[in-house]
């Protein structure tokens, strides 16, 4: 339920309140208590009343009550809420509420006052200036020097030169192909298909890379009538992904070049960013097309990745909004699915699972098999946390087969693997194994490149109760993934192996290892930092600690960024800045990460 409160806006169900527009600090009880006032506006609620609801079997005190109710009336004003002696509390205010539905004739969200969104839009441009400006000289620097091609087309934008993967359907009666004009110069790879080629990216990319810096790549489908394409340009550094969809194939290709016609996107595929640039260039690009969907899903997983997330759920509402605007049922199961990954990570997961319900419906209006599967993925991570382990069976199983009907094997096949690890965490001994051998299987039928198979033994590392028990597995791991060592199964069981020799003293097992890593990224800059550590050479450590900070930092690899501060902070005797790691340290160690490190924070007073 959606609330209105003079400039206040507050969403019951995501608990996010908003101010002019902008999400405000809101405490979770706060929040808690503020729905439960708002839903029984006739009604005195005791603090019993309100205890039971909001904290339910926790043991707290009546003081509790009175501090949350004594916080929303600094909000709000004294007279938002009324105390009646010794009976409770109500809400005093008037409240203009609106339901939620799937209908696009009685939209569940309230349109944003354009008005609104240029003030927003002003003000983080205003915060972020230092950003915006970084932006636009790698954008300038990068159509000038790398762009491939220095010819002009319309609007004095260079010409993109883009290589492509003719697009087919299911089906195979359908084939789209891309003709050159001015704003694009295509160069059709005839030898592959879509389908194998996505399954195969890590062989496949690195052989075209060269010529061909960017691969576009993607699989079309109709429905009733209209035509629906999920695409995927491959970068050097990064993928930029999307779903469009038109009532003929010619609509269909207009949107694609319009969408790709935007420089910002080969900037962001060509460079690391780190999740501020991040975030800064998806912000200038939503401010200048407003209505390109894709761009605002890639911002809101921008925030979901910096745990901004009243931020996230704030764009999230207005793609949905759009959504409703557009009637487009395939953002607003998008926007439903990002709604519900941000409530989830709120650990509010009763309103996470009603999201995900309305994601699902929106989707089967459309036939959307993929993002159904996602769905019923993400369902059963709720079903995990409520320890109903039949249940994840049963939506991980669900996922498998809406991508096997889709013939989306990499979904289809992270549904069985991650089915396994599940099963392993609930005990169940025949499952973890044979959802594993079914997968494995599958791989070998679909006839797959060899890094796939990789995360069989990874999994079986994972059942593995010791070091040495993991070990054949791990080798196993590096042994298929030799073509493709930068795959992430290979460097997780790279780091694994590096952190078992050192502990164990095997210094040059270990120096062999991380020797025959060729990449210079944070992952195995940490890996050189753990060897020379353990050697006890200071400045080769010292030089490679600072190294992965500096890589981790820009990747947005956040807890290894904090690994690396606290190796620094807690290795005697080198020239560090220790306030400066110890600082950063306070400032961005999230909750789980001080957990898992606490006896560490605590000899280091932090």
């Amino acid at each position: 339920m959606r609330y209105k409160i003079k400039e206040f806006d507050f969403d019951s169900d995501s608990l996010v309140l908003m101010k002019n527009g902008e999400p405000i600090a809101i405490r979770h009880n706060e929040a808690k208590v503020l729905a439960l006032l708002l839903e029984n506006l006739d009604t005195v609620l005791s603090k019993e009343n309100i205890l039971s609801a909001v904290w339910q079997d926790k043991v707290v005190s009546e003081q509790a009550v009175f501090q949350n109710i004594s916080h929303l009336r600094v909000l709000f004003g004294n007279h938002a809420i009324k105390t009646f002696s010794k009976r409770g509390y109500q809400w005093q205010l008037k409240v203009a509420t609106q339901e939620e539905t799937l209908s696009f004739t009685e939209s569940p969200l309230t349109a944003e006052p354009a008005e609104k969104t240029i003030v927003r839009a002003k003000s983080a441009l205003l915060g972020n200036w230092p950003y915006v400006l970084l932006m636009s000289m790698f954008v300038f620097i990068f159509a000038v020097i790398n762009w491939p091609n220095p010819s002009t087309g319309e609007g004095g934008l260079p010409i993109i030169k883009l290589a492509y993967i003719p697009f087919v359907d299911q089906q195979a009666t359908t084939t789209l192909t891309l003709d050159d004009n001015n704003n694009f110069d295509f160069s059709e790879l005839t030898d592959l298909d879509s389908a194998t080629f996505l399954t195969s990216a890590e062989l496949e990319y690195p052989n075209l890379s060269e010529q061909h810096p960017f691969v576009l790549a993607g699989i079309l489908r109709s429905h009733q009538q209209k035509v629906y394409l999920d695409f995927v340009l491959k970068g050097p550094y990064a993928d930029w992904k999307g779903q469009l969809h038109a009532d003929s194939t010619q609509a269909l290709v207009q949107q694609l070049e319009q969408h790709l016609r935007q420089p910002f996107i080969y900037q962001f595929l060509s460079s690391p960013q780190s999740p501020e640039f991040k975030k800064s260039s998806l912000s200038i690009a939503h401010q200048q097309s407003p209505q390109d969907s894709i761009i605002l899903g890639q911002l809101i997983k921008a925030y979901i990745e910096t745990t901004e997330l009243d931020k996230a759920m704030v764009l999230a509402e207005k793609l949905a909004t759009n959504a409703n605007a557009q009637k487009d049922w395939q953002q607003l199961g998008n926007a439903l699915l990002y709604q519900s990954t941000i409530l989830t990570r709120k650990e509010l997961y009763e309103l996470s699972e009603k999201k995900l319900a309305l994601a699902i419906k929106s989707f089967e209006h459309i036939n959307d098999l993929p993002r159904q599967a996602d769905a019923w993925n993400a369902q059963s991570w709720l079903d995990h946390q409520y320890d109903d382990y039949s249940a994840v069976k049963a939506s991980l199983l669900k996922s498998a087969q809406l991508a096997f009907d889709a013939g989306d094997q990499l979904r289809e096949l992270h549904a069985l693997t991650y089915l396994s690890v599940l099963a392993h965490k609930h005990k169940q001994e025949n499952d973890k194994y044979g959802y594993l051998r079914q997968a494995e299987n599958k791989m070998t039928a679909y006839k797959l490149p060899i890094y796939h198979f990789a995360k069989v033994p990874f999994h079986y590392a994972i059942f593995a109760k010791t070091p040495l028990g993991k070990e054949p597995h791990l080798k196993q791991v590096l042994a298929f993934t030799q073509l493709t060592p930068d795959h992430w199964v290979a460097q997780s069981s790279r780091e694994q192996l590096v952190v078992q020799y050192l502990k164990q003293e095997r210094l040059a097992e270990a120096q062999t290892l991380v020797e025959s890593v060729k990449t210079d990224n944070a992952r195995n800059s940490y890996l050189k930092t753990l060897l020379a550590k353990a050697k006890g050479e200071n400045e080769s450590f010292i030089r490679h600690a600072k190294r992965t900070f500096e890589q981790a930092q820009l990747a947005g690899r956040h807890t290894l960024s904090l690994d690396v501060a606290l190796l620094l902070r807690s290795t005697p005797n080198i020239e560090v800045n220790y306030d400066f790691y110890s600082l950063y340290i306070d400032e961005n160690a999230s909750a789980y990460w001080r957990e898992a490190n606490e006896v560490k924070l605590l000899a280091l007073n932090l």
